[in-house]
């Protein structure tokens, strides 16, 4: 579906279903030089089981049209005005990443407007090395690599994990190839960047007043389960799942992802 924001092009996969307002509302976001792709078995199980959905891309990235925003805070502004432009009220926030920082810092935004708050693979401070930076900003396809490698477990790097014949490891260095064809704007260094930056995220945390639900990967190198005290201490209302997988929790633990997530959203 195309949404027009703020004079500028936005697409949002409703998980093969026609969108309709009048049903619950999730909405998932994506996180750094990815796409809506990521969610494609929970937003189809989510849409064709009560629930209306919205998988975005952000600015700059995927189907999406404009430069990438440059901060959490401004995407965050940016995922608020789409759900105006779509008539949501309210719904329920799933974010991995990048894209958990950006649904915790909407709900800060605009109090009321998340019903839950769902952060998969998520940290704070969400920091990333200086080397990485460096090697995002000059090296974009050694960055892939990088991250391609530190995102997913030794039992992703199978190549029958998932499915028979599906390289999960192979599909995400695809994907995130294409980003950057899309978008040659050191787009990777830009989201690294944003989610250095962020500096709201305990202050958010500690405001939420809606449910909120932590699916970590136990295998996680990118933000490992260790590193997320300080968030999940903050939440009053919390609830961590722990699921055997890396970073690319939602790929290689596709059903372990979406039974937590359904279950959270049906309670």
């Amino acid at each position: 579906m195309i949404v027009d924001v703020e004079g500028v092009e936005a697409y949002c996969y409703t998980g093969g279903r026609q969108f309709d307002p009048a049903l619950p509302a999730v909405v998932f976001i994506h996180g750094a030089q990815n796409d809506h792709s990521v969610w494609i078995l929970q937003t189809r199980y989510f849409a064709h089981h009560g629930f209306n959905v919205l998988a975005v891309d952000l600015p700059g990235h995927g189907r999406s049209k404009g430069a990438a925003k440059t901060d959490v805070e401004a995407m965050a502004a940016w995922l608020l005005a789409l759900l105006d432009a779509v008539g949501v009220e309210r719904a329920m926030l799933v974010g991995h990443s990048m894209g958990s920082l950006v649904a915790l810092e909407a709900s800060h935004q605009a109090p009321g407007r998340a019903v839950k708050l769902a952060m998969l693979g998520t940290t704070y401070p969400m920091k990333v090395s200086e080397a990485l930076l460096e090697t995002a900003k000059n090296a974009e396809p050694a960055a892939i690599d990088m991250v391609n490698i530190w995102s997913h477990s030794m039992r992703a790097q199978n190549p029958a994990c998932p499915l028979a014949g599906v390289s999960a490891m192979g599909s995400a260095r695809r994907l995130m190839q294409r980003m950057s064809a899309l978008n040659p704007a050191q787009l990777f260094h830009t989201d690294f960047s944003a989610c250095n930056a962020y500096a709201n995220g305990e202050a958010a945390a500690r405001a939420l007043a809606c449910p909120a639900l932590f699916i970590f990967g136990s295998k996680d190198m990118m933000t490992p389960p260790r590193s997320t005290k300080t968030l999940t201490t903050a939440v009053a209302q919390g609830k961590i799942v722990h699921v055997d997988a890396g970073h690319s929790l939602m790929t290689e633990q596709p059903d372990a992802v979406l039974d937590a997530l359904f279950a959270f959203a049906k309670a």
